[in-house]
């Protein structure tokens, strides 16, 4: 935050120099602190003093979000400001107040995303946005630019005005420092074709991925599943032996359906688990029964989703389930066999990191939205 020296709650003049002053008001601030090492005394400020503001606030919001929301309340009008964080608000949607901050009482004047390859903070790798606003002084439009390298950066001046109007109607903004996708005849997205799931969370992967802690347990709780990203590269085009994975504990909310030989095995279980901690965790806390992990329903379709390469699609032919290391995509409608292994071909052979989202260092991420975002051919363009 910013205020012009001798101009209490006056900001500084428009054009380039005014322009120009925004870097020595910049804030930095931790681009990794998540919301899991937040605690739920200021999750709950954060979505009570956005509520104040007509804002609905997630509780999964990163800490660079609150820090907008608390500059706005300390601020008074014509201060100017300038933050340092990573890029990813732009999509997801926690980072939707922080949208609409900016579209309204923040005042958002700029924002300059880095390329994904530029290290914006040392040793770390994330992206990087540099937003810039000033309080009660909307401006024309949001100006937005794309920078190559922090020597590029050159100032905060520059960039391309895109109008409110079409920055409202935006659900996300990266789109907005890109050119406008063309979309080939017989092409569509392939969320049309597919929902992309991420795997089950399970809250503490030590106590429910089965190893020796999990020897007694009967095995009709102890379900094979894709656990590490390597099963997945491993694989080939199709999985069709579950036998080399590890299992997951996924035991049923309700343990009365259980046989008494069967229960009296997960209570001992379930006595270690507690020691363990496993009902603390905030996933185990926010479940209908903390030890039920609630693995989805095997996917056809298993790709990776964070590598420094394009993901690894994979046949499913032996329903493992899977854990958050990977995406699970579900046909909207019945599929055949033929189908889905040219779907699954199609997209090993022309999904690139270029389709996803590149943190620094070359780390590529796809989002289940992203990847639905990616243009695969129709179905009968598909052939089979």
């Amino acid at each position: 935050m910013h205020r012009a020296r001798g101009h209490r709650g006056r900001g500084l003049p428009p054009g380039r120099a005014g322009a120009d002053r925004w870097a020595h008001a910049v804030h930095r601030q931790s681009p990794y602190v998540r919301h899991h090492e937040i605690g739920e005394t200021w999750k709950t400020w954060f979505a009570e003093s956005a509520h104040a503001y007509g804002l609905r606030a997630s509780k999964l919001a990163g800490l660079h979000i609150h820090f907008f929301l608390r500059a706005l309340q300390l601020a008074q009008p014509n201060d100017i400001g300038a933050f340092i964080t990573s890029a990813e608000w732009l999509d997801v949607n926690y980072g939707a107040t922080l949208r609409r901050l900016l579209a309204d009482q923040l005042g958002g004047v700029a924002v300059h995303v880095l390329d994904a390859r530029a290290m914006p903070f040392e040793n770390t790798a994330t992206t990087g946005a540099i937003t810039c606003f000033k309080i009660g002084q909307p401006s024309q439009g949001l100006r937005v630019r794309a920078v190559e390298s922090m020597e590029t950066l050159n100032g905060l001046s520059k960039g391309d005005v895109v109008p409110w109007d079409s920055v409202r109607k935006a659900a996300r903004w990266s789109p907005l420092f890109k050119p406008a996708r063309v979309v080939p005849e017989g092409y569509v997205e392939l969320g049309e074709l597919c929902r992309v799931h991420r795997g089950q969370v399970t809250g503490s992967n030590d106590v429910w991925i089965a190893g020796e802690h999990a020897r007694r347990l009967p095995s009709s709780v102890l379900i094979p599943t894709i656990t590490r990203a390597r099963d997945l590269l491993c694989a080939g085009a199709q999985l069709d032996n579950a036998q080399p994975l590890r299992c997951v504990v996924d035991l049923p909310a309700d343990l009365d359906v259980l046989d008494a030989e069967a229960r009296k095995a997960v209570k001992r279980f379930l006595t270690w688990a507690r020691q363990q901690g496993a009902d603390q965790s905030y996933i185990a806390r926010h479940r209908k029964a903390w030890w039920s992990v609630g693995l989805k329903q095997p996917a056809p379709i298993l790709s990776t989703y964070m590598a420094r390469r394009a993901p690894a699609f994979v046949r499913n032919l032996c329903d493992a389930r899977h854990i958050n290391i990977a995406h699970g995509l579900y046909p909207r409608q019945d599929m055949p066999a033929a189908k889905l292994d040219a779907l699954a071909s199609w997209l090993r052979h022309n999904v690139i990191t270029e389709d996803g989202r590149t943190y620094a260092g070359g780390l590529t991420k796809f989002e289940p939205k992203e990847l639905e975002r990616v243009l695969v051919p129709n179905l009968d363009a598909l052939g089979a």
